[in-house]
């Protein structure tokens, strides 16, 4: 495993509202056709640890991916933003495709264009989204802040056990997320849950938009999304059958510098 596929990601495109229950617990429509979004990715962060120490210039929120891929960073609160955790699973494309047909693209069809597979969340500044929203207006701050999309390191399908002899028709209900907070657990779901799923999502995205070699797709969100705030320690697992094949946590800090986010 390894995280150096990050220096490759030109564009984090994700999908909204992709599990029925989490539409639900927001109280939002279920949407007539798929919608996405995009994370940049000066908000892409990997995990710290005693080895990996997070380097800043002054109070700068956002360091350069090393050589080897990783940025290690905790996670930044901004002032007055309510940040909400979404553990995902994220797809690396291998190949680009562009101007394909999503009723004739299958999931064998995207696992031939996929280098492989990591856990991500995305997280989201939902006052931020909510006032947005209201006025009609974009929300990209609200999904992009400096480190606002952490992620693990990409397992390719050789590197799941089981994986390659898994039927097509499991292997979405064989991957699981699970999100800590403080030893609490608040979301856990099956990718079967999804209203589409991963060769759509892909299949939906190349139709109109050209993704290239590298690109990070984010799958979206189980029900469970909760507040995020200083001191928290977050923690996401992602399994495929009963093998644990990521386990990463990050430590919530208070966003350095004057930013502070108010409402207009």
């Amino acid at each position: 495993m390894s995280f150096r596929y990050l220096k490759s990601v030109n564009k984090i495109v994700c999908i909204g509202r992709n599990y029925a229950a989490h539409i639900k617990e927001l109280n939002n429509a279920v949407p007539k056709h798929p919608f996405f979004f995009e994370k940049p990715t000066t908000s892409l962060i990997t995990p710290l640890s005693s080895g990996n120490k997070h380097i800043g210039q002054g109070e700068a929120t956002f360091s350069k991916l090393k050589e080897d891929g990783t940025n290690p960073s905790p996670i930044y609160i901004p002032k007055n933003v309510n940040v909400h955790h979404e553990i995902e699973l994220g797809l690396v494309m291998k190949n680009t495709i562009s101007n394909i047909s999503v009723d004739n693209f299958g999931l064998q069809d995207m696992l031939d264009n996929v280098a492989g597979f990591c856990l991500a969340l995305d997280l989201t500044g939902r006052n931020v989204q909510s006032d947005a929203k209201k006025k009609g207006l974009p929300w990209f701050f609200a999904k992009g802040y400096d480190t606002f999309c952490p992620v693990s390191q990409m397992l390719t399908p050789e590197q799941i056990p089981g994986f390659r002899n898994t039927p097509l028709d499991q292997i979405h209900s064989k991957f699981q997320l699970k999100c800590y907070v403080n030893d609490e657990l608040r979301q856990d779901g099956h990718l079967d849950l999804m209203l589409n799923p991963m060769h759509k999502i892909v299949g939906h995205i190349a139709e109109a938009v050209t993704l290239e070699a590298g690109d990070l797709v984010l799958t979206g969100t189980p029900a469970g999304v909760g507040q995020l705030q200083t001191g928290d320690v977050i923690r996401g697992q992602l399994f495929f059958g009963e093998n644990l094949l990521v386990d990463m946590s990050f430590d919530c800090q208070d966003r350095p510098g004057n930013y502070e986010y108010k409402s207009s």
